[in-house]
């Protein structure tokens, strides 16, 4: 495969693209798009949005202390591109969006009832980055949809359509290729009859 050199940029695709949701007041509530999110730890379960420092969510989260990440699905493409490109300084993006503020069990900040699964997390630390802070947080607890569990309770969240983000575009994941360790996976033999 032909390579060539382009300017070093993050690349690293595709991202998820998530809602967080802030404020510990009703009046203060708000919504920001992020695909700068991830996981860094297990134990105990750890994750980290980056924020641009003029961004309004990120005062709200800096003075909080906590957030909550909301998986994103097809559904919500509209509402998840909306957030991220209006100001939650000049709009009610709860409101505009018609998406509803729900309750979080173990934080402030509300989760979006509108998605599979939410997140809830408290602020570890900030970490200034350059472009973007990065808030480092404990998860602290997690609400899934009941629709996704199936009849044997398993979890089942490929179900839902999720929304990936991959250099200015969204996609709906797709075409389940494997599991984790299937590569090394012992075939099971057919006995002879």
């Amino acid at each position: 495969m032909k390579k060539r050199d382009w300017k070093p940029g993050t690349l690293i695709y595709p991202l998820p693209a998530v809602m967080v949701s802030c404020g510990h007041e009703l009046k203060d509530y708000n919504i920001i798009t992020i695909a700068w999110t991830g996981t860094v730890n297990s134990k105990p379960p750890m994750c980290y949005i980056s924020v641009r420092k003029e961004r309004y969510s990120y005062e709200i989260i800096k003075q909080t202390g906590d957030f909550v990440i909301n998986l994103t699905t097809q559904d919500l493409t509209k509402a998840t591109d909306w957030c991220g490109v209006r100001s939650g300084r000049d709009y009610n993006k709860f409101k505009e969006m018609k998406l509803t503020p729900g309750r979080s069990k173990k934080v402030d900040s509300p989760i979006i009832n509108e998605s599979p699964l939410n997140i809830e997390c408290i602020v570890k630390d900030v970490i200034p980055l350059g472009s973007h802070d990065m808030f480092l947080a404990e998860v602290v607890n997690v609400q899934v949809s009941e629709e996704f569990f199936d009849k044997n309770d398993a979890f089942r969240l490929d179900e839902a359509g999720l929304l990936a983000y991959s250099h200015g575009q969204y996609y709906k994941l797709g075409k389940k290729l494997g599991k984790f360790g299937h590569s090394v996976e012992k075939k099971k033999k057919k006995k002879d009859k």
